[in-house]
Parts: C-alpha cells; structure tokens; sequence
C-alpha cells in the first residue's frame, strides 16, 4: 500500500489535470452517503468525520478528518486528515493520502470548474476575500481555466494579503492587496471567498450586472459570506444538495424566507452533464456555493493514485453498488 505525503499530494494534482477528472467525475456520480460526525469529546468540541465514497468496479475510499479546535491553543494544527482509497473491485487497500491538501486541492478546483460554467466570457478580474490556506491557491485553479490576468486580494490581516499579492506577481499576475472590499467588488468580473465569516463580508448592492461570486467557504449553518441581497439578485447554483442543509449562506436565507430550495438553479453535476444551462447572459449575476463532496476527494485520489500506481484490478464478481 503507497504512503503519499503532502508534497506527492501536490505534485500530483496539477490543476490542469484535476479540473478535467472533476469534470468527468460529476458526470459519471459516484455512490456517496451521507458524512458521519462523530464527537470526541463534547467539552473541547473534538469532532471526527467519515466520508466515504465508491464508484462501480473502480476505487473506494474513506476521508478521515480529525478536527480538534483546543491543538490551537498549544500552536499544533486544529485539524489532520488522511484519505484511505482501495479497489471497489477487490476491496484491497491501495493507498494512504495526505488528505489536508487533497481536499485544499479539490476544492479550488471545484469552484474554478464551476465558473467555466458561470463566469462571464471574457473575465479577466478576480476579486479573493480571504488569503489563507485555501485563498492562497484559488487565482491559480482559476488561471488555469480562465484567462486571469488581475486578480485583487483583501483579508482581515493586512499583511497576509500584501504576501499572497507579491506572490502572484512573482507568478506573472497583476496582483494587490485591497484594504476597502465595496470598489474591488465592483472591479472584479468574479469574486472568491474563502473565509470562516460569521457574518456576510459581500453585499449584493456592490455587485455588478455579470459578476460571478464564488462562495467557498461557509460549510456551517452558522457561517455565511454573502448577504441577503446577493441570494435576491443572484442565480445560484451548489455543488450538490448537501450545500442547502450545510451552509449558513443558503440554510439562512431559507429559514428566513427569502430563498426556496426550489429557487435553486441546479448542481454542479448537472452542469457538467449538460443538463442545465449555466449562465445565460451577459448580465446576469451567478452565484456558486460549494460544501465539497466526497466524490470531488474520490476523484482527486485517483488522480492522485494513478499518477504513483497502476489501476486497481476489476473482479467479475464485482456488484453495483445500490
């Protein structure tokens, strides 16, 4: 069985290849129940989470994520995961996967195959709220799918964004750090978030006819991004229907009211199969709110695998699974 570290991890998943096998992996589904929560212990809100993912004949694969908040207050990282794949055919364990940057991966490259959908021809100006470990790597999924040349980069910690900023200009992009997010916005042809926001730090006024807002990171019904104005004007679609019973930026608005599921304008595995339509004109404003799936870190550990390994063997006795 392959040990694959984080760097392996990295090289492995090149954007280039990601995107295409995400894009192919929507299409083709995957069997994925529901993530498991475990608690550890209730005092320190130590969580574990399972989420496990096969498709036929073909690879199978748990993610184990520890999430330990209290490690914060001795300088050790508040959350550790790892992804075990194995052969949906056989069941043989294959590898173990550094699973922090497969889903750090996984995840930028889900929004940046999202906007190849939603985003309006021609975008050349990104606008990323949040410039840490996810942040950091979202103008680069991005480029390597749309034709990116200004990307703007605001977080609460100035310094933080001037070193993402000097970052990308060494990687040949008109790069700078913003201090006031509403005349960036206006700017930007797409916005990225990728923040833990409790409260919306976008707001719909500031958003103009053709923008694309890209909301990565509120995963609990107590986190949101984007504010009511934004769901108001925006079409929104979601990775997959796991983001209206996770994500404060959807969960909100629905228990106020404001927004129905039924207003949802699909999921990204439709896009991908050409379902639905994506955006339909040039002024009008989309919305993307991704949670991740484990069939998005399915498909990143295969790439992953087979760039170290040969595919696993089929079995004839093989079932689909229900």
């Amino acid at each position: 069985m392959l040990n694959i570290d984080a760097q392996q991890t990295i090289n492995a998943l090149p954007f280039h290849d990601l995107i295409p096998a995400l894009r192919q992996g929507f299409v083709h589904g995957a069997s994925t129940p529901a993530r498991h929560h475990h608690t550890v212990d209730a005092e320190t809100d130590a969580t574990i989470l399972l989420m496990p993912a096969w498709s036929h004949r073909e690879f199978l694969g748990v993610k184990l994520v520890n999430v330990f908040p209290a490690n914060a207050r001795h300088g050790r990282p508040a959350l550790s995961s790892a992804f075990v794949l194995a052969s949906a055919a056989t069941g043989e364990h294959l590898a173990i996967i550094d699973g922090n940057e497969l889903t750090r991966r996984r995840t930028v490259a889900t929004s940046a195959l999202a906007a190849t959908y939603l985003a309006r021809p021609g975008s050349t100006t990104q606008l990323v709220v949040g410039a840490g470990h996810v942040g950091s790597l979202v103008a680069e999924a991005y480029r390597s799918v749309l034709d990116i040349r200004t990307v703007l980069v605001y977080d609460r910690t100035a310094g933080r964004a001037r070193r993402l900023a000097d970052t990308l200009k060494q990687q040949g992009l008109d790069a700078r750090p913003v201090a006031d997010l509403a005349p960036a916005a206006a700017e930007a042809d797409i916005i990225s978030c990728a923040t833990l926001a409790t409260e919306p730090v976008i707001k719909g006024d500031w958003l103009q006819p053709g923008t694309h807002l890209d909301l990565i990171g509120s995963f609990r019904p107590t986190m949101r991004e984007a504010d009511d104005q934004c769901v108001r004007r925006g079409t929104i679609f979601i990775d997959t229907p796991q983001a209206l019973r996770e994500s404060g930026d959807l969960t909100q608005p629905v228990d106020a009211g404001l927004l129905a599921p039924d207003d949802i304008a699909g999921t990204l595995p439709d896009l991908c199969a050409g379902t639905i339509p994506g955006r339909r004109t040039q002024e009008e404003i989309t919305v993307f709110k991704s949670v991740g799936s484990a069939l998005a870190d399915l498909t990143a550990a295969s790439v992953v695998y087979r760039s170290h390994g040969p595919s696993p063997r089929a079995h004839t006795t093989c079932q689909e699974p229900s």
